[in-house]
């Protein structure tokens, strides 16, 4: 049992950055198997409903990032609608996919509103920016997922 939860939250750090793949989501089914496979005497209650809570922090980062940056820019609604389409679509393209999703979602929602192609640039700039420090966070949320769990399991 602590064999598949290894491999669980192995695929789960691969996950936070692979598209597709719900990383945070495995790395804490991962956690909890361990936890479960030694009866929960090392790593108990508190300790998995701060990591469960962590796990949603990762998904709500992962969002507030792409708005800020695009925010913080000035682009329209349609331009972050135009973002979060294009995140979306470029899940089924893998990688590169998830990557220029974001950024091509950006400038196609701007243009619906605004005809200016220097404008759109600068939201699908502010789109990926945003996508890319809200993976930069996920990361770091995925290895303080595991960094308390292995405090718990072995200082505990």
């Amino acid at each position: 049992m602590l064999l598949l939860a290894i491999v669980l939250v192995a695929i789960g750090l691969a996950g936070v950055v692979m598209p597709a793949v719900p990383g945070p989501i495995l790395i804490f089914a991962g956690l909890l198997l361990a936890a479960w496979s030694d009866g929960f005497v090392r790593v108990g209650v508190p300790t998995l409903v701060l990591l469960g809570i962590l796990t949603v922090a990762t998904y709500v980062v992962d969002i507030v990032m792409m708005t800020l940056g695009m925010k913080r820019f000035g682009t329209t609604k349609r331009a972050m609608l135009g973002a979060a389409v294009g995140t979306l679509a470029g899940l089924f393209l893998g990688l590169p996919g998830l990557i220029i999703g974001p950024f091509a979602g950006a400038i196609i929602g701007e243009l619906t509103a605004h005809a200016d192609w220097r404008v759109a640039g600068r939201a699908g700039l502010a789109a990926w920016i945003g996508f890319l420090v809200g993976t930069m966070a996920k990361v770091a949320l995925a290895f303080a997922m595991l960094g308390i769990f292995l405090t718990a399991w072995f200082v505990a």
